[in-house]
C-alpha cells in the first residue's frame, strides 16, 4: 500500500494542539527556555570556533559551560517566574521578564569570570561567549513566545468575523483591540484605527495602522467595514457627528465602549458594548457649570424642592444632595416616585437624616404651610408643574390650578417665612405661548417676577392685613427658562425610542418643526448657577446652541437602530397638536437681554409687574379655575398674557372676540 505524505499535516496537527492543549504545563514552558539556554551557549562556542570540528572536540569545557548556565539560568527562571505566563495572551512585560532573567545569568557568571580573573584563575566561561550568549538567548526566549502567540491568534480568527474600526488610538482604545484578539472565536476582527490627532496618523498599534478621520468614507470601502467602536469620550462633537453620519451613510453599527473603571477585572465583555445613543449627537458640546461657589453656598442651607420626583426635579436633587446641605427637603404628590428617589439618594449620597421627604401636593395651601413650618427651608426650587402641551390644552382649569395656584402658595409661603432665593422653573413655551401650558407658565412667571417687586407683605399673625414697609421683600424670585431636555418623562426621544423598537411608523407632527435640546444635568447645572447669580426679578436664560430638526432627528434615530427610514421604519406626519408651534423662542421681544460672567448664561430684563393689579387678575382668574370654567379661564389668561394668541386649538375664535372689543373700545 502506498503511503502518501501531506506537508500541511504538521501545521495543521499543531494548530489543532494549540487549540485543544491550550495551556501549556509550566514545567514544559521550563525545560523549552532551559533548552534554549544551553542551546544558546553552545552556539555561541561553534561561532568563536567558526564550527571547527576538530577544535571543537577538543574544547574540553563544553559540557561544564553549559551546566554552569543551566545552573544559574533555572535559578533566575524561578525567581522571575518566568513559566507562570500563558504564551498565547503574553505581553510585551512578560517577554522583557524572560530577558532579565537571561540577563541575570550572564551578569552573574561575568562577576564570577572577573572574581576568577582577580586571584589567578580563569575565567569559567568566555566573555565573548556570554555575550554571543545573552543576545541568542533573550532573541529566542522571547520570539518564540511572540510566535506561538500571533500562530494562536491566526489559528483562532473566526473566517465569518465582522470587520470593525476602532475610533480612538490611545489607551482605550489599545486595550480594546487587545480584548477582542483574547476572546477565542471572536465574532470582532480590528482592521484599522481613526482618530482625529494628527500626531497618531500612520503609525501603527500592534501592526494595526492608524488612519485620519477624514478617511473613515474610504476604508469602510475598502476594508468592507460593518461596525465602528468608539473608545474616547471627549470628541469634539462635530467630528462625531461627522463619523457616525459616514457610519450611517454606509450602513455601519456604531458603538460605544464604557470607562475603562466599569470593565470587569480590567476586563471588557462584549455584552458591555452600547449604541450610540441620539443625545451624544445632538449638535452641542455638553457645558459643565460646576462652580465651587454654588458647593460653599448650598452647605449651609436648607433647601426645598418641588416635584423632586419629575425629571428635573430629580436631578437636580442627586446634584444638591452631593453637595450635603444642611438639609434637603424633596417634595411631591406621587408617592412612588418620592419613595424612590429617598432610596437612590440614600444609597448613593448616604445623606441621612438630612434629606427630609414629604408628600404633599402644592396646591394645598395648608400642607404646603405645615412643610414650611416643619422644615424651614432658606432656598427653594419651585420645579413642580403640568408639562404636557397637549393634555394641558383640554384642561385648562387644571393647568391654571396647578401650575398658576401651585406656583402662588409656593411663593407667597416663601415670602412669608423668609426664604432667601425662589428659583421657578420655566419654559421657552412661556414666551409669546400659543397654548394654554405656556401661557400658565408665563402667568407664573408674571406672578414670582410682581412679588419680588412688591413692597408690601401680609402680617404673619393676621392673614387679612397688609402693611407697608420701608424697603422691598428679603425673598429673590429669579426664573430660569429653557427648552426641550432629552430623556424627560414624555419627551420626543423616549416616544420614538419606542416607536422604533416596535418597528414603526415613527411619527412627526410636521416636517419643520424645529426645537432646543439640552440634558436634564445641563438644566440641573443650570439653575444651580442661575440660583447663586440671580439678584430677584431676572429671567435667567441658557445658551442652548443651534435648534434641530425633529425630521431630521428621527432619521437619525432610525439608522443608529440599524434601519433605513422610509424602508424599513415609516416616518408619518400627524399634524400640529392643539396648541403647538414649530419653534420655540427663548426671548419675549420687550425683554432686553444681559451678558454676565459666563458666556453661556444670559439675562432677560424685564419690565418690572404691578403687584396689586396682577394679584386682582390672578385671583380673579383662580376663582374661575376653581369654577372649572375652562372657556372663561382661556379668556383671562388672554387677558393677562396679551401675547397668548392659540394655534391649532379650538381657543383661536377667543383670539378673534378679544380683537373685535379691542376695536369697539377703541
Amino acid at each position: 500500500m502506498k503511503i502518501t505524505y501531506n506537508k500541511a499535516v504538521p501545521i495543521i496537527e499543531f494548530r489543532k494542539f494549540l487549540l485543544q492543549n491550550r495551556i501549556a504545563p509550566k514545567w514544559l514552558i521550563f525545560l523549552l527556555d532551559l533548552l534554549i539556554c544551553i542551546a544558546s551557549i553552545t552556539f555561541a562556542t561553534l561561532i568563536l570556533k567558526n564550527f571547527n570540528i576538530v577544535v571543537i572536540s577538543a574544547y574540553s569545557s563544553l559540557f561544564s559551560d553549559a551546566l554552569i548556565v543551566a545552573t544559574f539560568s533555572s535559578i533566575f527562571f524561578f525567581v522571575f517566574k518566568t513559566y507562570d505566563g500563558i504564551i498565547r495572551f503574553s505581553e510585551f512585560h512578560e517577554s522583557i521578564r524572560s530577558i532579565l532573567a537571561v540577563f541575570c545569568t550572564y551578569f552573574i557568571i561575568l562577576i564570577i569570570n572577573m572574581v576568577s580573573k582577580l586571584i589567578g584563575h580563569t575565567a569559567v566561561i568566555a566573555n565573548s561567549s556570554l555575550l554571543i550568549f545573552f543576545f541568542i538567548a533573550s532573541f529566542v526566549i522571547s520570539g518564540y513566545r511572540i510566535f506561538i502567540k500571533n500562530l494562536y491568534k491566526a489559528s483562532t480568527t473566526n473566517a465569518d468575523a465582522v470587520n470593525v474600526i476602532i475610533y480612538g488610538a490611545e489607551l482605550n482604545g489599545s486595550l480594546l483591540q487587545k480584548m477582542i484578539y483574547t476572546i477565542s472565536n471572536s465574532k470582532y476582527k480590528v482592521v484599522a484605527f481613526i482618530d482625529d490627532d494628527e500626531k497618531l496618523v500612520n503609525k501603527t498599534i500592534d501592526s494595526i495602522r492608524i488612519y485620519s478621520y477624514k478617511n473613515l468614507a474610504s476604508l469602510i470601502e475598502t476594508h468592507n467595514i460593518e461596525c465602528l467602536f468608539f473608545a474616547r469620550f471627549n470628541i469634539d462633537i462635530n467630528i462625531k457627528n461627522k463619523v457616525v453620519d459616514d457610519c450611517l451613510e454606509h450602513h455601519v453599527k456604531v458603538m460605544n465602549i464604557p470607562p475603562v473603571k466599569t470593565w470587569m477585572h480590567g476586563h471588557l465583555n462584549i455584552s458591555q458594548l452600547q449604541g450610540v445613543k441620539i443625545e451624544e449627537l445632538l449638535g452641542r458640546p455638553a457645558i459643565k457649570l460646576r462652580n465651587q461657589a454654588v458647593i460653599n453656598f448650598l452647605k449651609e442651607k436648607r433647601v426645598l424642592i418641588t416635584g423632586a420626583a419629575g425629571s428635573i426635579g430629580s436631578e437636580l436633587s442627586r446634584q444638591i444632595a452631593a453637595m450635603h446641605p444642611e438639609a434637603l427637603i424633596i417634595n411631591d404628590q406621587t408617592e412612588t416616585g418620592l419613595h424612590d428617589l429617598e432610596y437612590e439618594l440614600q444609597q448613593k449620597y448616604n445623606i441621612g437624616s438630612r434629606l427630609k421627604v414629604y408628600l404633599g401636593d402644592v396646591k394645598d395651601e395648608s400642607a404646603m404651610e405645615l412643610l414650611f413650618q416643619q422644615h424651614e427651608p432658606t432656598i427653594v426650587f419651585h420645579a413642580a408643574a403640568y408639562k404636557h402641551v397637549p393634555v394641558m390644552e383640554k384642561h385648562p382649569s387644571e393647568a391654571i390650578r396647578n401650575n398658576v395656584l401651585g406656583t402662588k402658595v409656593i411663593a407667597d409661603l416663601s415670602v412669608l417665612y423668609g426664604v432667601e432665593r425662589f428659583l421657578l422653573v420655566s419654559t421657552d413655551k412661556a414666551i409669546n405661548p400659543t397654548n394654554v401650558m405656556g401661557a400658565s407658565k408665563r402667568i407664573a412667571e408674571i406672578y414670582c417676577h410682581s412679588l419680588h417687586h412688591k413692597e408690601f407683605f401680609q402680617a404673619k399673625d393676621n392673614p387679612g392685613v397688609y402693611t407697608l414697609p420701608l424697603s422691598r421683600t428679603k425673598t429673590k424670585f429669579i426664573t430660569t427658562r429653557f427648552g426641550n431636555v432629552l430623556a424627560s418623562n414624555g419627551s420626543v426621544i423616549p416616544r420614538f425610542q419606542e416607536q422604533i423598537a416596535n418597528g414603526g411608523p415613527v411619527t412627526v407632527t410636521h416636517p419643520e418643526i424645529i426645537r432646543y435640546f439640552m440634558t436634564i444635568p445641563e438644566a440641573c447645572t443650570l439653575m444651580l448657577e442661575a440660583m447663586l447669580m440671580g439678584n430677584g426679578g431676572e429671567v435667567l436664560l441658557f445658551d442652548m446652541g443651534e435648534p434641530v430638526k425633529i425630521l431630521d432627528l428621527a432619521k437619525k434615530m432610525i439608522r443608529l437602530a440599524g434601519f433605513e427610514p422610509g424602508k424599513d421604519i415609516e416616518i408619518i406626519f400627524t399634524g400640529l397638536r392643539p396648541g403647538e408651534k414649530l419653534f420655540e423662542e427663548l426671548l419675549n421681544k420687550q425683554e432686553e437681554v444681559i451678558p454676565t460672567h459666563h458666556k453661556k448664561i444670559l439675562v432677560a430684563k424685564t419690565f418690572e409687574q404691578d403687584y396689586k393689579k396682577t394679584s386682582v387678575e390672578i385671583n380673579r382668574l383662580l376663582e374661575m379655575a376653581g369654577n372649572f370654567e375652562d372657556n372663561e379661564v382661556v379668556r383671562q389668561m388672554k387677558r393677562i398674557v396679551p401675547e397668548y394668541i392659540s394655534n391649532n386649538s379650538i381657543y383661536e375664535l377667543f383670539d378673534h372676540s378679544l380683537s373685535l372689543n379691542k376695536k369697539v373700545s377703541s
